[in-house]
């Protein structure tokens, strides 16, 4: 029989996290990571959830309604799955599940191919990968499920990185197609191997290549620099500090026939230092990885946002266009907006928004918790005042 978490509150608005302190009292035995009942303080049944008491967030709900956790399970994965039929994402690469949004906190499942990539963050889902899986190979059937584990906030759950085949076996580098270019996931890199929240970012960057010098900081694998090539670029540098990623970048670029590239190993920040004093790009994307975990390093992240963005406004011609992209979940969209102002008032120069968006169609967030909504992408045109 599940334990029964009683809140301090009679109502609630619906929200998928409970805090600590809306817990009123625990009845029954259970170890963390077990499924437990939630009630209201009159006693009335609120939801189904896990619980973790090392955790701030204890409970993270996955039902409203009294459902065994094999049935949630599967109607959470089948309807994730239905719900990208219909949606303009490639046939190749999507994101299958996507945590809260889906109605799996702590779950995230990208499919690359004939193969998925799952993430488990949190001690609940962990205790439940078995069933996942199960329910993941009777809905997609795929040739194999790697688990790729290994991000950071598995440490607040009391959780080791974890990374291994799950079902079957595949390659260490997944390569799909994706509106006629070639890209690539790599399990061993970051991620769950690709930035599928960037791909539609890409496409919509593309527009704004044709016959311009481009430059791609924090590179990866090259996805927007082979949107940028594939829409015409005259010519694109790839920065980042990884040789793996850049390897595999160069045999992308390769296979899909550019030559007009260059690509340089080194950290972003220094090369963008070294090089900003001259106006030598016509298009610069700005795509770095999250720059803080947790809110106690928000200030250093606004601080390398705006620096990274105030040297991409240095290095432009003017006009120039500006792509850059922030996933730090920690700062809002607003923030984000506020440093690029702050840095374009540094460089005295004005930014024409032309567009602003954020994670692509499959990666769903709930307005109810902004952190779900972590990638925020604006385009801007550069250009010297009047």
């Amino acid at each position: 029989m599940r334990a029964r978490i009683f809140l301090k509150k009679d109502q609630r608005n619906f929200h998928p996290w409970i805090f600590r302190a809306e817990i009123a009292k625990m009845e029954g035995e259970f170890e963390d990571g077990d499924i437990v009942n939630v009630h209201l303080s009159n006693g009335k049944f609120y939801g189904v959830g896990y619980i973790n008491t090392k955790s701030k967030i204890t409970i993270r709900l996955l039902s409203l309604q009294p459902m065994s956790i094999e049935q949630i399970i599967d109607q959470r994965i089948a309807e994730a799955i239905r719900r990208r039929e219909v949606l303009p994402v490639g046939r190749e690469a999507h994101r299958l599940v996507n945590g809260e949004a889906d109605g799996l906190p702590g779950l995230v499942v990208d499919k690359y191919r004939d193969y998925l990539v799952v993430q488990i963050n949190t001690l609940g889902m962990e205790k439940l990968k078995g069933l996942v899986v199960e329910k993941l190979k009777k809905y997609v059937n795929p040739l194999g499920i790697y688990e790729k584990s290994d991000a950071p906030t598995r440490l607040k759950e009391g959780l080791k990185e974890s990374c291994g085949w799950l079902l079957g076996t595949g390659p260490e580098i997944i390569y799909f197609e994706q509106e006629g270019l070639l890209l690539a996931a790599d399990l061993k890199g970051q991620k769950t191997g690709a930035f599928l929240d960037q791909l539609h970012n890409s496409r919509l960057c593309s527009a704004f290549a044709k016959d311009r010098v481009c430059l791609d900081v924090f590179s990866y694998t090259g996805n927007f620099a082979l949107h940028l090539l594939k829409a015409g670029a005259q010519s694109v540098v790839l920065i980042d500090y990884s040789e793996r990623s850049l390897s595999i970048a160069e045999r992308l670029l390769r296979l899909n026939g550019f030559s007009n590239y260059q690509i340089v190993q080194a950290n972003a920040f220094d090369w963008l230092k070294e090089n900003s004093r001259f106006e030598r790009f016509d298009l610069v994307v700005l795509d770095p990885p999250s720059f803080a975990k947790t809110s106690t390093s928000k200030d250093s992240a606004l601080r390398g946002h705006k620096e990274i963005n105030l040297r991409g406004m240095k290095i432009l011609k003017k006009p120039g266009i500006l792509a850059t992209a922030s996933c730090t979940q920690v700062i809002l969209e607003q923030e984000f907006e506020s440093l690029l102002n702050d840095a374009a008032n540094d460089c005295k120069v004005l930014l024409s928004v032309l567009y602003r968006g954020g994670q692509g169609l499959d990666h769903p967030f709930l307005l109810e918790v902004p952190e779900t909504r972590y990638l925020k992408f604006i385009i801007t045109e550069v250009r010297r005042r009047y």
